[in-house]
């Protein structure tokens, strides 16, 4: 699979249509399976934005859910956070589809919009978010590698 890649701009159109950036779109097209749609779009868990997956990529994810007692309440919980506010899609001819209202609120968007590629994943912020996002992620990566450097240094004069 192809993954996800880059920063992209965007912007929601007057009829309230956002246009998915033509790399995605390639991702997307590249691993569609036959009578799928092209993409599954759902809010994040972790953040103010959304989460755009191929649906392949999606439904493999959620077999995971397949660990779970189906009567359990952690099965419940789970699956309604995976499925109920998720939304497969389509693009029109143009690479563009329409959000529903309940994602656009979720991430609040509206005007520019942001594309982020995380690999499998990519994400749909409001740009300013997107900013902070970028920030957070590359400040929390350093330190990070810098804990790994530190623990790999002591590790290694036992």
């Amino acid at each position: 699979m192809t993954m996800f890649l880059g920063t992209h701009a965007s912007r929601v159109d007057a009829k309230g249509r956002i246009s998915i950036p033509s790399p995605f779109r390639t991702v997307l097209r590249d691993n569609a399976r036959p009578g799928d749609a092209m993409m599954i779009i759902r809010p994040s868990h972790l953040h103010d934005c959304l989460e755009g997956w191929t649906s392949s990529a999606f439904f493999s994810f959620s077999n995971a859910l397949d660990e779970y007692d189906p009567f359990s309440e952690d099965h419940d919980d789970l699956a309604t956070s995976l499925y109920a506010d998720a939304y497969p899609l389509d693009c029109d001819k143009e690479g563009r589809v329409n959000l529903p209202k309940a994602l656009k609120e979720h991430a609040n968007l509206e005007g520019e919009v942001t594309f982020m590629g995380l690999g499998r994943v990519f994400q749909i912020w409001n740009p300013a978010l997107a900013e902070e996002r970028r920030k957070q992620a590359r400040s929390r990566a350093r330190e990070l590698g810098r804990h790994k450097a530190t623990s790999t240094r002591e590790g290694s004069t036992s």
